[in-house]
């Protein structure tokens, strides 16, 4: 059994009524802790459309929840990230939801980077971002408002080796999420950051040996390894009504890992 099929079992996931009908845009939703958002939103009773490169993943992972829609997406071309979103917001009728899911820790030394490199590793990791919540604002305003969830990490908290421009953009993500609250809360848009630790999933596990996850566990305050499901929870909190008054900070999930 899956943690996510364990926890449906025991009956105790939250429902929240007020995120049932709502509009919810998800990038990079077609595997790891992107799929569990998706599934998460879809059982909240939300219209999911979520945006990836993964064709083979996003249509299964579409195909077995009714009423979700994926569509391809390189969200680093920005005239493509603009007609996604076009047709995603035309799709649901527009966007009281937005997650900035998307990105990629590939491991780089300093030596190896160059300017094309850099280049890519903001497109990928930072600019979409912002793009993205430039895209929705509009329509987020007419509605009276709406949430931006921006997806930072742990790393750049911790200093982690080999993942200097990753973290670079990580940690620019998190200004990035204070300025959009400040500038936006007029609007009563919200806009946080989540900040995962570091999660089993099957591109994480892909880095580390069972030695090397011993070595995350002892450095946790808690025991277990996180899960796609325990992130998942924390978006759907900051996504409802129940978290209104929160905007222009970032929320841990990382088992104490600092």
């Amino acid at each position: 059994m899956t943690q996510m099929a364990a926890i449906d079992a025991r009956g105790d996931t939250a429902i929240y009524p007020s995120l049932a009908g709502k509009r919810v845009l998800i990038t990079g939703g077609a595997s790891g802790i992107g799929a569990a958002l998706v599934e998460r939103f879809a059982q909240q009773g939300a219209h999911i459309a979520f945006l990836d490169v993964d064709d083979a993943a996003g249509e299964t992972l579409a195909a077995r929840l009714p009423g979700t829609r994926y569509h391809h997406c390189d969200l680093r071309d920005l005239e493509t990230l603009k007609a996604c979103m076009a047709t995603m917001q035309a799709e649901l009728g527009g966007i009281d939801v937005l997650i900035n899911n998307a990105a990629n820790d590939d491991r780089h030394s300093i030596t190896d980077v160059t300017p094309e490199y850099w280049d890519d590793r903001m497109a990928t990791n930072l600019r979409h971002l912002f793009f993205a919540a430039q895209a929705v604002v509009p329509a987020m305003r007419t509605a009276g408002g709406g949430v931006i969830i921006n997806f930072g990490s742990i790393s750049w908290h911790l200093g982690l080796a080999d993942l200097v421009l990753y973290q670079t953009a990580k940690a620019a993500i998190e200004g990035m999420t204070r300025g959009l609250a400040r500038d936006l809360g007029r609007d009563n848009i919200r806009v946080t950051t989540i900040v995962p630790g570091n999660v089993q999933t099957p591109r994480q596990q892909k880095w580390y040996t069972p030695e090397g996850e011993a070595e995350i566990v002892a450095s946790q305050c808690l025991s277990e390894r996180i899960q796609p499901v325990d992130v998942a929870a924390l978006a759907l909190f900051l996504a409802s009504d129940d978290a209104r008054m929160c905007t222009g900070h970032e929320y841990f999930v990382d088992a104490g890992w600092r």
